[in-house]
């Protein structure tokens, strides 16, 4: 058995593995048949051990443990800890803040500041987000989302471009929600994916505008609430 061999003119240079040191024989001494089809029958070992672990390898990258950090959402790329939304923006994934919100109801303007979750009442409302600007801000219009929920369930959630109107952003238009009529807000294609149980992948399906804009999860129990998370999307600077 031999770790190595060249061959120098009419000599074989190898290294025995058995005595751990360089020998040389004639090079008509050594079977060059048998030799060669040991070599290839190493090779294919080898392809297929290297094919082997790589299927492994790919698995293993694969398999997500649980609901935490180790949540893969890019190639190197793992989701924070905790509930809540969070945007992948090309390699740099961070969380999403709440919103802090207000309702004004009937034309009486009665202004009521709450901190979110906003319970839905059945009469007319006007739900806003205070400011006229988000603090987070991208200028990628193609970001993904991912929504880590506290008890796994699958979020009801929509994706709004805000209305900039009288120092606020403007979400919610919402006129007797509760005797049937629709909602009027301006919102936009977002498709939902279960990535593993309590994680889900929202993924849009148009390039975002420079804009404010929110996604907001309605949560239904004996009471409806509204969940509202922002950002804001800047143009992006010219190329020089």
């Amino acid at each position: 058995m031999v770790r190595e061999y060249k061959v120098n003119g009419e000599r074989v240079r190898y290294y025995s593995v058995e005595r751990s040191q360089w020998e040389e024989i004639p090079s008509d001494m050594v079977d060059w048949p048998a030799t060669e089809q040991a070599e290839t029958a190493r090779k294919q070992a080898d392809a297929t051990l290297a094919a082997k672990i790589g299927a492994e390898e790919k698995a293993r990258k694969a398999v997500f443990v649980n609901v935490d950090a180790s949540v893969e959402v890019a190639p190197g790329v793992f989701l924070p800890d905790g509930e809540g939304i969070f945007a992948l923006d090309g390699t740099n994934v961070f969380a999403l803040p709440q919103a802090e919100t207000d309702i004004k109801l009937d034309k009486k303007q009665t202004l009521k500041q709450i901190l979110i979750p906003i319970p839905l009442i059945p009469s007319r409302q006007i739900i806003s987000m205070l400011g006229e600007r988000a603090k987070v801000r991208s200028t990628n219009g193609q970001m993904e989302f991912y929504m880590r929920t506290k008890d796994g369930h699958m979020p009801d959630v929509v994706l709004i471009h805000a209305r900039v109107h009288a120092g606020n952003r403007q979400i919610e238009n919402l006129d007797h929600l509760f005797g049937g009529e629709m909602s009027k807000r301006d919102t936009l294609p977002i498709e939902r994916w279960e990535l593993v149980k309590g994680v889900t992948r929202l993924t849009l399906s148009q390039t975002l505008v420079p804009g404010e804009y929110a996604v907001a999860e309605i949560v239904r129990g004996s009471e409806e609430d509204l969940y509202v998370w922002d950002f804001g999307i800047d143009p992006a600077p010219a190329a020089k």
